[in-house]
């Protein structure tokens, strides 16, 4: 790698001055070495460094804390160009620049939370070569500035981050992934290096075809996590239970929860019982979420009550105890947020509350997130009645979308919409944005001499006018986006009395000021339709009903299976294999809740008992059910608990 030359423009938040990078060597140990102190790379890194150099398109599967991020950095600083990483959140990104940045290694993110000038900036100092890695959001693929400036950047290899969103298969499918193929037109020679910690057989190649794969090398990292221990608890009280645990475990602690009004009701009654405890969910304003998560982190508090909003790039290793208060969607969804204890080598324990209901209300999220095809179709109607937008009209048109007003006119659920509006982004008819954070933008609307009157009479609202003329261009001719906390500084004010102070502005018809707002979006994908024109094929909506339920099915397969260590339960989903763990709940029964669940199990778990080998007609003799005997043992067999023998089974330690 070059001797960079170009110091970089600092940007807000991810950017500062270092020192230019200086020149790695040409083994990749000795850059792992020289960067991060370690002497030689963990399990499948080394092969993906290799395939990337290579310049191999590669595929890495590895779990929860198995250092996906070094497997691209260290390539990246050996070879010539910037590294374009796409992943799909920001905290990620100011966190992983933040990181990179501390090691003296130029690194900068583009996203949301930018001034258009900051942005451009930005991918001008990419341009030039200032920087090693370019992070970026899948969303901002599309856009007309960075589409530009591509054409002029030296990107030595694309790595998508979480690249199980791009699967339509997948558990956590994000239309915005799909974006990323498009690169492969503009950047044909390009690795692409996909990453990800959960991937079933089926979307692992959905990952490829998606990515256009010319000569794929996948590299596959065993998913067992042998420190941390798997277990599923019946509890009719599940707060009762929450502090028994919480008691149990010391240290740092996530609980999982399904709802927004359940993570500031538990978080709440954590608070009452002594427990320091912050909730978390996706609706939070920014500031708040990065507030709590920072808090978080730093051990000011100890338990993050979270949707699974919370999580994805969450770079705490200390983390104790995860506790699911309600089952998941998926197997996949219950790893990952699951695999976020023990992090740090040591023993962490992962707890699934399950009581009699349970069973019931995941049934009900089947007919939730699938609404009849002539519910979305209405919905669909409806939101084009909402915005008056006629038919044939509105192909990329975005609208601001307030879901409750919307909900309150048209008579709706709130939970329909949304699963309605996630069908309608599949099918391309239009995609809907929840709580997108707006930068606040002003323009001034007043010729200079007025402006020049306005200051001299107004001494104070004349500190901010002038902060604002220095630090931003164009302010007469268009809206500008601007960042209150800037300005603040710069005027030796606080960042309310600056806001009061550019609303007063806008009051004196000085300035049009926009202050920032999270809001909702509607985008229409398409010109509009007549409602009975709305195609929902079965690969958008039977298909994924199908998947959706075998993921329902997994999860409560596993709730219920009281004899296979959950360990092998986990891995034997993504056709993996392990043996026995030996701290689940299954593993080492530690109450009665824990034991099999049925007679039939306890039975044949006394036969077996006294370790000698026993022939198949023992189990099949007319006491047991010969279906129900037969599953058993063969679920015991692929466990490693039992062997086949001749004719019958014995006990594998026998």
């Amino acid at each position: 790698m070059p001797i960079d030359t170009d110091e970089p423009t600092p940007s807000p938040g991810v950017s500062g001055g270092e020192e230019d990078d200086p020149s790695p060597d040409d083994d990749p140990r000795s850059v792992l070495r020289r960067y991060w102190g370690h002497n030689d790379f963990r399990g499948i890194q080394r092969q993906i460094v290799d395939s990337i150099l290579d310049g191999h398109d590669t595929v890495g599967l590895m779990p929860t804390g198995g250092g996906k991020s070094i497997a691209f950095q260290v390539p990246a600083l050996m070879l010539e160009g910037t590294c374009l990483v796409i992943t799909p959140l920001i905290a990620l990104m100011k966190d992983q620049v933040e990181h990179l940045r501390a090691r003296g290694i130029r690194a900068t993110a583009v996203h949301s939370g930018l001034s258009r000038e900051d942005i451009v900036r930005e991918l001008d100092n990419v341009v030039l070569g200032s920087y090693k890695f370019l992070y970026l959001s899948p969303e901002r693929l599309h856009t007309e500035v960075f589409l530009f400036k591509l054409n002029y950047m030296q990107i030595s290899f694309i790595a998508v981050d979480e690249a199980h969103c791009i699967s339509q298969w997948g558990y956590d499918f994000r239309p915005s992934y799909l974006k990323i193929k498009d690169l492969r037109s503009r950047l044909p020679q390009t690795p692409v290096l996909a990453l990800t910690a959960t991937a079933t057989a089926q979307v692992l190649e959905d990952i490829c075809q998606q990515l256009h794969f010319r000569d794929g090398r996948v590299f596959r990292m065993s998913f067992a996590r042998d420190n941390i221990a798997y277990r599923v608890k019946t509890t009719d009280d599940k707060n009762g239970t929450l502090i028994r645990l919480l008691h149990d475990h010391p240290g740092t602690a996530i609980v999982y929860t399904r709802s927004r009004g359940g993570t500031r009701d538990t978080a709440l009654f954590l608070q009452q019982q002594g427990i320091s405890a912050f909730y978390y969910h996706a609706g939070l304003p920014s500031t708040d979420k990065e507030m709590r998560q920072e808090a978080w982190q730093a051990g000011k508090v100890r338990v993050m009550v979270a949707t699974n909003a919370f999580g994805m790039g969450i770079d705490k290793s200390d983390v104790r105890l995860v506790v699911h208060l309600d089952p998941p969607d998926s197997i996949e969804a219950y790893f990952q947020e699951a695999g976020r204890a023990g992090r740090d080598g040591r023993m962490g324990t992962a707890v699934l509350l399950v009581n009699g209901r349970d069973h019931k209300l995941m049934q009900q999220r089947i007919r939730q997130t699938f609404p009849k095809k002539e519910v979305v179709r209405n919905v669909y109607e409806d939101i084009g009645c909402y915005y008056q937008m006629a038919v044939g009209d509105g192909e990329g048109a975005r609208f601001d979308f307030n879901l409750e007003e919307f909900c309150r006119r048209f008579r709706y659920f709130p939970l329909t919409v949304v699963n309605a509006l996630a069908i309608l982004e599949r099918a391309g008819y239009m995609a809907w944005q929840d709580e997108e954070h707006r930068t606040s933008r002003i323009m001034i609307i007043v010729r200079r001499e007025e402006l020049y009157n306005h200051r001299a009479q107004n001494p104070e609202s004349d500190r901010v006018l002038t902060a604002l003329l220095r630090q931003y261009t164009g302010l007469f001719s268009d809206y500008v986006f601007i960042d209150e906390k800037l300005l603040a500084e710069q005027c030796d004010l606080s960042e309310d009395n600056v806001y009061h102070l550019l609303v007063g502005l806008g009051r004196a018809r000085i300035a049009h000021y926009i202050p920032r707002k999270s809001v909702s979006s509607i985008t229409f994908l398409s010109p509009r339709e007549d409602k009975e024109r709305i195609a929902l094929t079965p690969e958008v909506y039977e298909k994924r009903r199908e998947q959706y339920e075998r993921r329902i099915k997994g999860m409560l397969d596993y709730c219920a299976d009281g004899i296979t260590c959950r360990s092998i339960r986990l891995l034997r989903y993504f056709d993996d294999k392990g043996v026995p763990c030996g701290h689940c709940d299954v593993c080492r029964p530690d109450d009665a809740s824990n034991q099999s669940s049925t007679s039939i199990e306890k039975e044949l778990s006394n036969i077996l008992s006294d370790r000698r080998p026993h022939p198949a007609a023992e189990f099949t003799d007319g006491r047991f059910d010969t279906d129900q005997v037969a599953d058993i043992l063969q679920r015991w067999a692929e466990s490693g608990r039992i062997v086949l023998i001749d004719g019958g089974f014995c006990l594998q330690s026998s």
